[in-house]
């Protein structure tokens, strides 16, 4: 399953790109990172038979180990794409809120984009990291 994430907004060369790009690059899986522009542009189209999460902070907050056993669920159902959207400075619309199969927050702060993304990769390096039963991940 690939673990794609898009984001509004260039995160060009910055302390995040490198942390972003740290943990996208020790993920075993397959992942993606799609950069938006702040507005417009067009989302790539979701392939059938994927999974949506937006970044909202009126989200679920998810520990790491329910993430990582809903890409399990996910993968293990044969979801093709879980892609992770987050959004610019005002966040989601309505539309993609109500469009989204998972709303995830990362708690009731609010927190800066390009973090975001890092915090994202970081999560998803943890969860696939502890399917594969790799000592990356401490629970408790």
């Amino acid at each position: 399953m690939l673990l794609h994430i898009t984001a509004r907004g260039k995160i060009g060369r910055s302390p995040e790109a490198e942390l972003v790009d740290r943990y996208l690059k020790r993920i075993t899986w397959p992942t993606r990172l799609t950069e938006l522009p702040d507005r417009g542009g067009t989302v790539p189209p979701l392939p059938t038979n994927s999974i949506t999460i937006a970044l909202d902070e009126r989200g679920a907050a998810l520990s790491s180990v329910d993430l990582a056993r809903k890409l399990e669920l996910w993968r293990d159902s044969g979801k093709r794409e879980a892609r992770f959207l987050i959004g610019g400075a005002d966040g989601h619309g309505e539309e993609s809120r109500a469009s989204a199969d998972l709303l995830l927050s990362f708690g009731p702060a609010t927190w800066p984009h390009l973090l975001v993304r890092a915090m994202l990769a970081e999560q998803l390096f943890r969860a696939t990291s502890f399917l594969a039963g790799h000592p990356y991940h401490r629970e408790g």
